[in-house]
């Protein structure tokens, strides 16, 4: 099943997602703005059916403009690619918030509000059947400070009509490889959904 919305909107979605762009590259809504080299705004297919949305932008991210381009991003990319047996490119990847926190840090509660405006405008562009919500930060970004990863993970949610799965971020797989098996069992229900049958991570 083709992994993309068959839509004419869909040859408008990049030119309404460049326009977003522009607007974040100059944003000053929050203090993440003041020592950010890059913006990272998402990359990939912008008429995917299925969306990751991460915390925000790492050390290499900041320096390259690309989401999930570190060790955790080279894990994402592990799921998708080996695990649910697609590329990369097919699918749509952003972040909850678009500029780097200093030092790596979670990004705080203003700043996650600030960059809201701009997913919920990117995700009602793209308008992606699944959305998937890696880790605890985006899930707050869509669902507010009332989620929790460890207990809203695993089981479908919506947001504006779209149904999310939300599951560890891969970075909390780095330091806790235990539960790689616990995000597998949440791919699998994004691929059955999709219609995907995939393979092993």
């Amino acid at each position: 099943m083709p992994l993309v919305n068959d839509t004419a909107a869909a040859e408008k979605t990049p030119d309404y997602l460049d326009s977003i762009r522009k607007r974040v590259e100059g944003c000053v809504r929050c203090r993440l703005h003041e020592a950010r080299k890059k913006v990272v705004f998402g990359e990939g297919n912008p008429s995917a059916r299925l969306v990751f949305v991460g915390e925000g932008p790492g050390k290499e991210e900041d320096e390259s403009g690309r989401p999930f381009v570190g060790e955790a991003g080279e894990l994402l990319t592990r799921i998708i690619e080996n695990g649910m047996c697609i590329k990369r490119g097919d699918v749509y990847i952003c972040n909850a918030v678009k500029c780097r926190p200093p030092k790596n840090r979670i990004p705080e509660r203003d700043e996650i509000e600030a960059c809201r405006p701009y997913l919920r405008e990117q995700l009602d562009i793209i308008k992606p059947e699944i959305i998937c919500a890696l880790g605890q930060t985006a899930g707050k970004a869509l669902f507010g400070d009332g989620f929790k990863v460890g207990r809203d993970r695993g089981k479908w949610l919506a947001f504006r009509g779209v149904p999310v799965m939300a599951t560890y971020h891969p970075a909390y797989l780095l330091r806790n490889p235990r539960d790689k098996g616990l995000v597998w069992e949440d791919i699998k229900l994004v691929m059955a959904r999709l219609g995907l049958t995939g393979g092993k991570v």
